[in-house]
Formats: C-alpha cells, structure tokens, sequence
C-alpha cells in the first residue's frame, strides 16, 4: 500500500493530519502498537518540520510485509548544515512557530531515535527525509 499526503507550509491548523492518517491506517493493519508509536512518532516530526521550515511538501508513506517507508519531500530552502540541525535543541524555528508550540529543535534526532534507517539529503531547493522501520522490530524508542 502507498499513500501520498501534501504538507502545506505554515498552516498550523493542518500541520499532524498526515500523521495521524498514518496512524490510523497502521491501527486498522493491526501493525503492533510499539512500531505503530515509533513511526507516528519520526511522522510527525518531520511533518511539522515541513510546515514549520519549509515552503510546502509532501510524503510518501508505503507499507509492505518487510518494512514502513515514509519519504518527505519539501519545496526549500534546504538545511544548510544536517549535522548542526542533528544537535538536540538546535532551532532554526521562528516566533511564530515557537507562539503555536513547534521548534524546540527535537525533529531530527527524534526521527533518527525512532526510524531503523534515516537518511537526509539536503540542498537550497529542499530536503528529502528518508525513514525506514522494519516490521518484526518492535522495540521501543529510545
């Protein structure tokens, strides 16, 4: 199964209803509960990393019998150091992000604590979030 899920740009009021498709989706799998909060969980980081820092995007969210993908698109600007945006709490969020309860600079390491697999590719014209969970690892987040 594939979805695909449009992410518009600082729309705050929308920003978590892809994630929560995905959720619900997962749910009616019955894909079990700790894998199910993991990729909720990397989901919406970087759902709201795309409504917060971005000019608009999409996912892309594809189950199967190995493995949970989810790929995040956006439109730029890009991140101009993915190692410096890793550091926790590192915020490149504005007033009006932080005024609606986002940017406490926890998005991309907690993707990466929860996905098997992150991959972050990155350039003025946007960001591609890769994320990866196979099935049969239940494990909790870290």
């Amino acid at each position: 199964m594939v979805k695909e899920y449009q992410i518009i740009a600082k729309n705050y009021d929308l920003a978590g209803r892809a994630s929560s498709d995905i959720k619900r989706t997962l749910k009616s799998l019955g894909i079990p509960w700790n894998l199910t909060k993991r990729v909720c969980a990397a989901s919406y980081e970087a759902e709201i990393n795309v409504v917060i820092h971005s000019v608009g995007g999409y996912v892309t969210f594809e189950i199967n019998d190995t493995y949970i993908l989810l790929d995040f698109f956006d439109d730029g600007p890009g991140i101009p150091d993915i190692e410096l945006a890793m550091l926790e709490g590192f915020s490149t969020a504005s007033e009006l992000d932080h005024a609606n309860g986002f940017g406490a600079g926890m998005g991309l390491p907690n993707m990466k604590r929860s996905a098997d697999e992150m991959k972050v590719e990155s350039d003025p014209f946007g960001t591609h979030v890769h994320l990866v969970f196979y099935r049969g690892k239940e494990h909790e987040i870290d």
